[in-house]
Order: C-alpha cells, then sequence, then structure tokens
C-alpha cells in the first residue's frame, strides 16, 4: 500500500501495519498501531500526523467544521471570533469560531434558539 501522510506531505510505502512490532493483517477502530514505512524520516513523525491510502482513501484538507460545543469551566464569556485549543489524538490545534449557529438542550437534543450571540458556562 502507498500512503500519504498528513500534514507533513509525505508519500510512500507501508511495508506493515504493526502493534507492538508485530504485523497485522488488519487494523479495528480503537487499535494503536504504528506503521512500518520505506523513506520517512524520523525527524518528519510527530503526534498527530494522519495517514491515508493514496488511492483508495486520500486525504482530504477540511477547510472547516461544526461542532457541539458544552462551555464546562471557562471564565468569561465565548462569542465569534474566539480561538480554542482542540486536542485531537496527540496533535493540539488552534481553531476559531467562525459562528454560534444554535443552543441546544443537552438532555433532549432540542433546538432552543438559532443565532446565538455568546456561550457561557453551565448555560
Amino acid at each position: 500500500m502507498v500512503a500519504t501522510f498528513a500534514p507533513v506531505n509525505i508519500t510512500t510505502e507501508v511495508k506493515s501495519v504493526e502493534m507492538h512490532h508485530e504485523a497485522l493483517s488488519e487494523a479495528l477502530l480503537g487499535d494503536s498501531v504504528g506503521f512500518n514505512v520505506k523513506n520517512l524520516p524520523v525527524k518528519n513523525i510527530h503526534p498527530g500526523i494522519v495517514a491515508g491510502d493514496r488511492k483508495n482513501d486520500p486525504l482530504l484538507e477540511a477547510a472547516g467544521f461544526s461542532a457541539q460545543v458544552i462551555p464546562l469551566n471557562h471564565p468569561g464569556q465565548i462569542s465569534a471570533g474566539y480561538e480554542p485549543v482542540l486536542n485531537c489524538q496527540a496533535a493540539h490545534i488552534t481553531c476559531k469560531f467562525a459562528e454560534l449557529k444554535e443552543k441546544i438542550d443537552h438532555y433532549s437534543g432540542k433546538k432552543l434558539k438559532d443565532g446565538l450571540e455568546f456561550l457561557k458556562s453551565g448555560c
């Protein structure tokens, strides 16, 4: 298999997928695996790198995404333009809230209000 690693944008051959230094024929959701690859310098490896099958499932960059956010312990108000750090696997990525679309009741999942100006902890 030929894989592309992002965000370093390196494409190389994967010799094997391994768990505890033993080759796997298949990795499942939740498995912590490693790759035995050709010509990928160690200096280019860091937490948060994503791998994708170049032919069958190529990696695509997302310009943005929607998320349901529940502020648990924030000292003030959160409004559009706020830049939190997201922890995704082992990567820490700064994002920016473009807009606050709606308020949802976290028990029922029902929409309570459209177009919020701000969020507060516990509200």
